[in-house]
C-alpha cells in the first residue's frame, strides 16, 4: 500500500492518522461523557485524567493530519460533493480550534500542563485570567459535542454512500 495519497485512495499516512485519531475521539467522548454524566465515580476518575493529555496529542496529530493532507492536496481522492468539502473544512476548524481553547484555558487557569511529562506550560502560579477562560470554556465543551454531532453525521454519510446505487462509495477509500 502507497504511503502517499492517490487519486482513488487514502495512502498509509492518511488511514493511520484518520484510524488513529477516531479512536482518540472515542476516548475523549467516553471521558467527556463520563465526566459530565458520572461524576464522583470511578468511571470517570478512570477516564476523566487521559482527558487532557490525550486531547494535546489529537492537536499534534491535527496538525500533521492538516500539512499531510496539503502536501497530498494534489493526489488525494477528490470530495464528493461541495457538502462533503465543506464538511471536511469543519472537522479540520473544530479539531484545530477544541484543543487550541483547551490550551488557552489551562494557560488562563495559571496552573502548569505537562501533558506525558513534557512540560509545555510553567503556568502563572495559580493566577487565573479570566479573559482566556471564559471564551475557551464557552467554546470547548459546546464545539466538543457539535464534532460528536457531525462525527455521527459522517458516519451517516459514508453508510448512504455505501448503500445507495447513485452514490459513490467512499469507504473504500480510508478503510481497504
Amino acid at each position: 500500500m502507497p504511503i502517499q495519497d492517490s487519486n482513488d485512495r487514502y495512502g498509509t499516512v492518511s488511514r493511520v492518522l484518520h484510524w488513529g485519531m477516531a479512536l482518540l475521539l472515542v476516548w475523549q467522548f467516553l471521558s467527556a461523557g463520563a465526566h459530565a454524566l458520572l461524576s464522583d465515580t470511578a468511571v470517570e476518575e478512570f477516564f476523566w485524567g487521559t482527558h487532557k493529555p490525550l486531547g494535546f496529542l489529537l492537536f499534534v496529530l491535527i496538525i500533521l493530519r492538516a500539512l499531510w493532507a496539503l502536501i497530498n492536496l494534489s493526489r488525494r481522492p477528490p470530495s464528493v460533493s461541495l457538502a462533503a468539502r465543506l464538511g471536511h473544512l469543519a472537522f479540520y476548524a473544530l479539531l484545530l480550534g477544541i484543543p487550541a481553547f483547551a490550551l488557552l484555558r489551562q494557560y488562563g487557569g495559571g496552573k502548569p500542563f505537562e501533558p506525558f511529562g513534557i512540560p509545555l506550560m510553567g503556568g502563572l502560579g495559580g493566577e487565573e485570567i479570566e479573559w482566556m477562560q471564559v471564551p475557551a470554556n464557552l467554546f470547548h465543551g459546546w464545539a466538543g459535542w457539535l464534532l460528536l454531532l457531525m462525527i455521527v453525521g459522517h458516519i451517516v454519510m459514508v453508510a448512504r454512500h455505501r448503500k445507495a446505487a447513485d452514490q459513490t462509495d467512499v469507504l473504500p477509500r480510508m478503510w481497504g
